[in-house]
C-alpha cells in the first residue's frame, strides 16, 4: 500500500494544476456517445491497437467525474475534452494486469502530449506551469504496455 501512495504522490498537485491551467481551456462538452469514436481515433493516431472501451460512470460515483485503466474509460453523460484526455493518459500508463503510474511523471508526460496535440495548448506555457506547481513530468513517456516484452 505504501508503494501506491508514493507512486501517486502528485495526485492532488495534478488536480489543482488542471483546475487552474487546463480547465479554463475546456471548450464544449463531449457527449458520452461521441467518446468511443474519439478514443478509437486518438488510439489509432498514436499507432496503437485495441483501444479501451468507454463505459458509463456508475451513478453511485459521487467523488469522481471519471476514471480509467488500460481496458476501459468510465465517463459521465458528458464531460469536457480535457477530462477525456486525462483518462486516456491513465489508460496509456496502465497495463491490463492493473499496474499504473497513477499521476506520476509518465502520466503527466503523456497527458501533456495529448493536451498539446488535441487541445492545441502551448507546450512552453504548460511546462512552465507544471514546473511552478512542482509536478514531475517525463517528456519521453511512452504507453506503459509498450515497454513490456512480447
Amino acid at each position: 500500500m505504501t508503494e501506491t501512495r508514493a507512486r501517486d504522490a502528485q495526485r492532488q498537485r495534478v488536480y489543482a494544476w488542471e483546475d487552474r491551467v487546463i480547465a479554463p481551456h475546456g471548450g464544449g462538452m463531449i457527449a458520452f456517445a461521441a467518446a468511443q469514436p474519439m478514443v478509437d481515433a486518438i488510439w489509432a493516431e498514436l499507432g496503437l491497437r485495441f483501444p479501451p472501451k468507454v463505459e458509463p460512470l456508475p451513478h453511485q460515483a459521487r467523488r469522481r467525474i471519471a476514471d480509467a485503466d488500460r481496458l476501459r474509460l468510465r465517463l459521465p453523460a458528458a464531460c469536457p475534452p480535457w477530462v477525456l484526455l486525462h483518462e486516456l493518459a491513465h489508460s496509456l500508463t496502465s497495463t491490463a494486469e492493473g499496474a499504473s503510474d497513477g499521476h506520476g511523471a509518465d502520466f503527466v508526460g503523456l497527458y501533456l502530449q495529448l493536451l498539446i496535440r488535441y487541445l492545441r495548448l502551448d507546450r512552453a506555457r504548460l511546462l512552465a506551469s507544471l514546473d511552478a506547481a512542482g509536478i514531475a513530468v517525463n517528456l519521453d513517456a511512452r504507453p506503459r504496455f509498450l515497454d513490456r516484452p512480447a
